[in-house]
């Protein structure tokens, strides 16, 4: 490990809620592309599935930042526990009803239910930032926390996938919900690295997407949504008419290795130049090379042009949450992230349903012109508010945040706060 990985490791705790933030977050890769690979093989309708996986994506879009401004106000312990039993709870009764052949309607009321739980990755970023506000070891965790969202996107679908056809249907969406399970437990016993609650009062705001800066990166995030959730579903409908239906873990662990990697590469280094800069240029890349899966013609040229497309996806993610980070008040952090990730999974939604419906109508192959097209308009979205960004960034005055975040105070910059 380099020595900037190694460094922001020295912080006590540090380590345990790191590997229980990891484990937490693999149902994100697991769960929908799970439900999506299950359902085809019970029935074989990939409109039913991907109904069922964008209904997943629009609860968690709808109830995750409510769950988040919680977490702010309480506590992780207190909130993210009965969260995860009822996420947990729900994944379960998914799986029974559709053992028992039930009414489709009962399906979609058990993952609508499962989208209580926010993102594990955005409290654990939430401890880190407790740990570096003011420290360049900030970038550098934030970097590695991306990398290990690629990570399970990596590990995740190839495990799901694999489990749903190897061994039995319902085997991904079940360890899905396992790892949850464990990773939620041993998240909220990680007590000395919780961040400290912040009250009602202490809150600046209904809501932290008040900040202008906030909602271009929300609309931003919704349009690369689409293009993840379009995506998966067309990659296992790709792969299935190719007649390698179990191919598409690798070739969607392959979309994820690109951002792994330039993730890691990019935690290396303190980026130049303003950061809504620099997220502007990302965005670029994802829409320039996203239109690159719909000429494949084979699994090895799908996965080729997925892995060449990911690689401005973490950088990006990073630099979002740093702008989001300056955005929005300390009160308000978590659900300021999870407000980012909200717009990614609304855009998974609307992409996994889409794209089911049009590879039920045209195939796998024209399902691809939908991501390509969410690429430009996630461009297109970036471009028109990249004065907002760039206001908003600068409007973040050094003494503003010294009032927002008491911290700052109580550190010379560089140091962490333990």
């Amino acid at each position: 490990m380099t020595s900037p990985y190694r460094a922001i490791f020295q912080a006590p705790g540090s380590k345990g809620f790191f590997i229980a933030g990891v484990v937490g977050r693999m149902p994100l890769s697991m769960l929908g592309i799970g439900i999506v690979t299950m359902m085809s093989q019970v029935n074989g309708r990939y409109d039913i599935a991907g109904g069922l996986a964008a209904a997943l994506a629009l609860s968690g879009a709808l109830l995750s930042p409510y769950t988040s401004r919680l977490v702010d106000r309480h506590g992780q312990r207190r909130v993210l526990g009965p969260a995860v039993a009822v996420t947990v709870i729900a994944v379960i009764a998914f799986l029974v009803l559709v053992e028992v052949d039930a009414p489709d309607w009962t399906l979609f009321v058990c993952v609508a239910a499962a989208g209580v739980t926010p993102s594990l990755g955005n409290m654990t970023r939430a401890r880190w930032s407790e740990l570096y506000r003011d420290s360049p070891l900030m970038h550098t965790a934030f970097s590695l926390e991306s990398v290990f969202d690629e990570v399970v996107f990596i590990v995740g679908p190839i495990l799901s996938i694999g489990l749903c056809t190897v061994w039995f249907p319902a085997a991904g969406p079940l360890l899905a919900a396992l790892f949850l399970a464990l990773g939620g437990y041993l998240l909220v016993a990680q007590r000395a690295t919780e961040p400290p609650p912040h009250p009602r009062e202490a809150q600046a705001g209904p809501t932290a997407l008040r900040s202008t800066g906030l909602r271009v990166l929300v609309g931003t995030f919704t349009a690369i949504g689409v293009v993840f959730g379009a995506v998966d579903v067309a990659t296992v409908a790709f792969a299935e008419e190719q007649g390698h239906k179990a191919a598409a873990s690798l070739v969607l662990a392959a979309y994820a290795l690109g951002s792994c990697l330039a993730g890691i590469v990019f935690g290396m280094f303190r980026p130049e130049g303003p950061a809504h800069r620099r997220f502007l240029v990302g965005v670029g890349f994802i829409a320039l090379t996203t239109l690159l899966p719909a000429l494949a013609g084979n699994l090895w040229f799908l996965a080729a042009a997925l892995f060449v497309s990911s690689m401005a996806v973490a950088p990006t993610l990073v630099t979002a949450m740093s702008l989001v980070e300056r955005f929005v008040p300390r009160g308000q952090l978590t659900e300021g992230m999870t407000w980012t990730g909200t717009g990614l999974t609304l855009g998974v939604s609307v992409g996994a349903s889409v794209a089911g419906a049009v590879i039920d109508s045209s195939g796998a192959m024209t399902a691809f012109l939908l991501p390509a097209s969410a690429a430009v308009a996630a461009l297109g979205i970036a471009l028109l508010g990249h004065r907002r960004l760039r206001s908003a960034s600068a409007s973040a005055s050094a003494p503003a945040e010294l009032d927002a975040h008491p911290s700052a105070l109580e550190a010379e910059p560089g140091a962490h706060r333990t």
